[in-house]
């Protein structure tokens, strides 16, 4: 612990060691052992990371996969039922914007009876299940904090009919937060300040949890990776795994057409050719407004957090180093007269890796054309736009008694 600290010029976390008990030390080396400083070396690099050049990416259209849909279900099912393929739910968020104390997944989405968000999305695998006759292998992420709720409340619903032996849960890696000279900073005299490592941390977390052997010996090579909010997400989706693998691609991304020029999604594009996403606040009038011949936006699809990678790439990026994004954040913290403070404005560093970083870091991304009424019903606020309220609207749509 101490060689690592002194490694990265960390030190003074440890200025109140000597006065902590046997439980405290205990508790900050783990704490410690757990916690990615590597990130630490992005400070080198404090200057804003200039984008590449962008171009349009089309996709792979709705109308084109129905054209094959029979020849890409029969590659998917094969793959599936091969066992070569894993579903990974990102789980680590909670539900405070809408009001839930508690996993976001907990979220009741019903109306007349109970359905949890988690519930939702375990179905939708069940049916997948059902279709090739074998089970996925789930791997749900959840965070420190609300690890051990979720895995209670998976219990406590027996799964939702899921094989309890088909799903491994593993935490998100933390990392620290610094001031902006670089020092790591205390909350308590035995407790570092930290944040969860980003959406792109999900497949390290998973490696540090051990779950890269679970991997290998269940013949994993491909993972679909997806986000907890969208209550209409499709995970395993059979036509989308066999139109990955059949394009040759290194990766699948489901992809939406954009509602209006200015709708706030990231979008799939090329950035110095290689597959991208560029977010909705980087882009340029010209790139929202500009439209092909026949009318289509040029920069027309929009990401919903669905994507399919392949084992051994990940691996490969995982050893490459994944580019570590600063964030200014408030940042509480003890000072050192030993008093918590509460900054008003921002105060120091929070670090993060992203998922549009790890499509970045492959050759190629199938980009595949879902409805949007089908597949994407995400829900960030109690009311309005991407709402719970929207979802429950879209989820009677789709046939769901609520």
């Amino acid at each position: 612990m101490v060689d690592t600290l002194r490694r990265y010029g960390q030190e003074h976390i440890l200025s109140y060691y000597e006065t902590l008990d046997g439980t405290q030390k205990e508790k900050l080396k783990e704490q410690l052992s757990r916690m990615d400083l590597s990130v630490l070396a992005g400070l080198k690099h404090q200057a804003k990371e200039e984008r590449g050049t962008f171009m349009p990416l089309g996709a792979l259209t709705i109308d084109e996969i129905r054209s094959k849909e029979k020849f890409y279900m029969v590659q998917g099912l094969n793959a599936l039922q091969n066992g070569k393929i894993g579903a990974v739910l990102l789980a680590g968020g909670q539900g405070t914007r809408l009001g839930l104390d508690g996993p976001k997944g907990t979220l009741n989405v019903g109306v007349t009876r109970k359905l949890y968000l988690f519930e939702c999305l375990v179905q939708n695998l069940l049916q997948v299940v059902k279709r090739c006759g074998s089970w996925v292998p789930l791997y749900v992420m959840t965070s420190e904090k609300n690890n051990t709720d979720t895995i209670a409340f998976f219990e406590a619903h027996k799964y939702f009919g899921y094989d309890p032996g088909q799903v491994r849960f593993f935490v998100q890696e933390m990392a620290p937060c610094t001031d902006f000279d670089g020092r790591m900073m205390l909350e308590a005299p035995g407790a570092v300040c930290s944040s969860p490592n980003g959406n792109g941390g999900w497949f390290s977390s998973m490696v540090r949890a051990g779950l890269l052997k679970d991997l290998k010996e269940r013949g994993v090579e491909w993972l679909n990776v997806f986000a907890v909010d969208n209550v209409l997400q499709q995970i395993a989706d059979p036509c989308f795994i066999g139109a990955t693998i059949a394009s040759g691609c290194e990766a699948g991304a489901k992809v939406v057409a954009k509602a209006d020029p200015d709708e706030r999604v990231g979008v799939l594009c090329l950035e110095d050719g290689k597959p991208s996403i560029v977010e909705y606040y980087e882009m340029t009038e010209e790139m929202r407004t500009l439209r092909e011949p026949g009318g289509r936006l040029s920069y027309n699809y929009g990401v919903i957090l669905n994507y399919l990678f392949r084992v051994d790439k990940l691996q490969k990026i995982m050893d490459q180093q994944m580019p570590v994004h600063l964030v200014k954040k408030k940042i509480p913290y003890m000072n050192e007269q030993g008093q918590l403070v509460e900054p008003e404005t921002p105060n120091g560093y929070k670090f993060e890796t992203l998922v549009l970083d790890m499509v970045h870091m492959q050759n190629s991304c199938l980009s595949y054309e879902v409805k949007r009424n089908k597949e994407f019903a995400p829900i960030k606020n109690a009311t309005g736009v991407d709402s719970l309220e929207s979802a429950r609207e879209l989820l009677k749509l789709n046939g769901v008694t609520l």
